[in-house]
């Protein structure tokens, strides 16, 4: 008898078996320890949620975190009038709470394991296949952990990202209303194609973040196609507390060239940390049968082992690490990278490179985030300057439209072109933009060209308004 889609209905009805004592962990820990400011004047109410579910009250728990007091008191003020809303773009947030890369750059941030797509290419098992690109697209999660805000793009922004396991990657902040970012990255196993938007719901203390997105990766040997449905993440303790981030609920991979497809459930915290960070689920065949499981900690590592018609495994087989470093055997294929210790903004040695010109081509773009003079100024500790700049950004953004609009022109993305194709998420419907190709032929027309020096380019000034002027760069 096969197994229920849901891994969880498969543990509970092993009577026993490997996953038994993850569906037992859930029904038990629930939900984080949540307690209410109650104690403090015109916060009753309000929500803070320890994950460690320590033994101190809530007044003390809200007093911790990043703010100040007289920046959390105002800025919570402020806030009231949000909640229940999607506050996507409709908030100007202080720069304190950012960190020093666009949400363009953390898009690119994916692309640190993108060997593990290369594995898939090459591998001809079509469960472990699936095994090495789920293992992808999980990996990014030890970043997105970090507590802190990446700058929004501004419309035009654009990133590119070489010299990072033969690839290329291009990302362009391809819509201002609504925030859409569209990026696309290729080298010889596969192509990576996303238009992002999300849709977020302001709590009070929190806030829940809806990933309206399509995913896709095309593995070039065999010309299999890979869609991704990630699960939704929560920000809690905003602004009283420690904050702490969580993406609780399905994330789902499906091979649309067969109908084998990969269901993980990213379990919640429970009480005292209980089931943070553990991700269990299976790889089943196009006729929902599952072959095999896998389980083990988005901030850590995963493990795989085959599995029998009832989700249990196989007897004669044991459970099998996923590892990154190099020197493992190829049965270990993930394990995430050392970390450097006590980083002001919890950066890996891969974010730190985003943000150097040591990823960029000699021949960049002045559109790239990395000449953003408010991140520049936030990344060098300076935050009087980046929220000028932050400001004036913002302000020339909104001037740019309303001569946009004056003139009855409408911004056209550069490298990305908007198609027909709406496409449907759990969370909304998503306008879709596609690659055209020309940032191909830009990129091999400049490394062609005459060399330009580094210093060239670390002075060069941010340029994101005027794509007629650029194209002629």
């Amino acid at each position: 008898m096969a197994p229920p889609n849901d891994p969880k209905q498969s543990a509970s009805g092993s009577g026993g078996g490997f996953f038994s004592s993850i569906a037992s962990s859930l029904s038990n820990f629930g939900t984080a320890m949540t307690r209410s400011v109650n104690g403090l004047v015109a916060y009753e109410g309000l929500e803070v949620i320890n994950p460690e579910g320590g033994t101190e009250d809530a007044e003390e728990e809200a007093s911790k975190g990043r703010w100040k007091q007289e920046d959390r008191d105002s800025h919570w003020k402020m806030m009231q009038k949000y909640i229940g809303s999607d506050v996507t773009s409709m908030v100007t947030l202080p720069v304190l709470i950012f960190e020093p890369m666009s949400m363009l750059q953390k898009m690119a941030e994916l692309m640190e394991y993108s060997h593990l797509l290369d594995l898939a290419d090459e591998c001809e098992d079509p469960y472990m296949r699936l095994v090495y690109a789920a293992s992808f697209f999980i990996s990014v999660y030890y970043a997105y952990q970090r507590t802190w805000k990446p700058f929004n793009p501004i419309l035009g922004e654009t990133y590119e990202l070489t010299n990072h396991g033969g690839l290329t990657f291009i990302s362009e902040q391809v819509s201002h209303h609504p925030p859409i970012s569209a990026g696309h990255a290729e080298n010889e196993h596969f192509t990576y194609d996303i238009t992002s938007k999300v849709k977020t719901k302001f709590l009070g203390n929190s806030i829940e973040i809806y990933p309206l997105g399509r995913t896709r990766v095309t593995l070039k040997r065999d010309c299999v196609v890979l869609d991704l449905v990630p699960p939704p993440t929560k920000v809690s303790n905003l602004i009283f507390g420690r904050t702490w981030i969580d993406s609780p609920g399905e994330m789902v991979l499906t091979n649309m060239t067969t109908g084998d497809k990969v269901v993980l459930y990213f379990q919640p915290c429970g009480w005292f940390g209980a089931g943070r960070y553990e991700v269990d689920g299976y790889v089943y065949n196009s006729a929902e049968e599952p072959q095999i499981l896998m389980t083990g900690k988005w901030n850590e590592s995963m493990n795989y082992q085959p599995c029998d018609m009832e989700g249990e495994p196989r007897s004669g087989t044991e459970l099998k690490e996923l590892f990154t470093i190099s020197g493992w055997s190829n049965e270990q294929v993930w394990r995430v990278a050392e970390a450097p210790k006590n980083d002001k903004f919890q950066y890996t040695y891969f974010a730190h490179k985003l943000n150097s010109f040591d990823t960029a081509p000699k021949k960049l773009l002045a559109s790239d985030s990395r000449l953003r003079p408010d991140r520049y100024g936030l990344e060098h500790g300076d935050l009087s300057k980046a929220g000028y700049e932050k400001s004036s950004l913002e302000e020339r953004q909104r001037a740019e439209k309303r001569n946009r609009e004056a003139k009855g022109q409408q911004f056209t993305p550069r490298w990305f072109d908007q198609t027909d194709e709406i496409h449907p998420t759990p969370w909304g419907d998503l306008e879709v933009y596609q690659y055209n190709g020309k940032y191909t032929e830009h990129r091999a027309a400049k490394d062609n060209s005459d060399s330009i020096e580094e210093s060239d380019i670390q002075s060069m000034e941010f340029n994101p308004w005027q794509y007629e002027n650029l194209a002629a760069e």
